[in-house]
């Protein structure tokens, strides 16, 4: 199975970062599935300079409801229609900055599923919860309850404390608690779950893209700063095996 490189631009990018960008991810020839996920208004623009075959776009959240009195938020039919496959949904951004509960998330994958978006769930410890060894526990009640009985999609496991700190677990913790994950996932979806795809996040970059991409049950990356620059964007996506 080829391995996904989403790219979370997160509040950066302006409209003429469009065109160089993808006109480097159009000349690259990757054997990893791309998803870039830009600021809201700058998704239509993306869309129409990358053909589907070339990468995919995704937005970074969705509101629950498919409309109504919500200033501010966007409904995942209204990403659909700009051209958005994908949506990250549970950034731990979004749990911290606006108060998400599991539930908040849970809801906005009904959602995102009915709009025929696929949901990018993500999930991860703090680094107070890690040192309070109850970074397993975290991840584990994160999954069970973000996640519907309904679910299909991408989970991405990204420690809060390794996002944009440059800090990185080592690969023994990475692959711990992406084994657990697993684990969770196919009690949790026995139909669906060994093959979930469980992407890694968290201070991601050309220099360790390689070792991280080749770890056991590592299904891709979930690429914050790094995804701002085509050169490492690419570099990282060509770090990943070639399935």
């Amino acid at each position: 199975m080829r391995q996904v490189i989403a790219g979370n631009w997160k509040m950066n990018g302006k409209f003429s970062d469009i065109t160089p960008f993808a006109a480097a991810v159009l000349e690259a020839d990757l054997g990893a599935d791309l998803i870039i996920c830009p600021p809201f208004p700058l998704l239509q623009g993306f869309a129409a300079a990358l053909p589907g075959a070339h990468g995919a776009i995704g937005g970074q959240d969705c509101h629950a409801n498919g409309s109504g009195a919500h200033t501010g938020d966007v409904s995942a039919a209204l990403l659909a229609e700009a051209g958005a496959k994908y949506v990250i949904l549970g950034h731990s951004e979004r749990r911290a900055d606006h108060g998400e509960t599991n539930a908040d998330v849970a809801a906005k994958v009904l959602a995102a599923l009915s709009a025929g978006l696929i949901p990018i769930v993500c999930v991860g410890e703090t680094e107070s919860e890690r040192d309070a060894g109850e970074a397993e526990h975290v991840v584990r009640t994160q999954l069970t309850h973000s996640l519907p009985s309904s679910f299909a999609g991408l989970v991405a496991y990204e420690p809060v404390w390794a996002i944009g700190t440059g800090r990185t677990p080592s690969e023994a913790d990475v692959t711990a608690m992406h084994a657990r994950i697993r684990a969770v996932l196919v009690a949790q979806f026995p139909a669906s779950g060994a093959s979930t795809p469980i992407l890694y996040g968290g201070s991601f970059k050309p220099g360790n893209a390689a070792s991280l991409l080749s770890l056991p049950e590592v299904g891709g990356a979930l690429v914050g700063g790094a995804s701002l620059n085509a050169a490492d964007f690419l570099a990282i996506a060509a770090s990943a095996p070639r399935g």
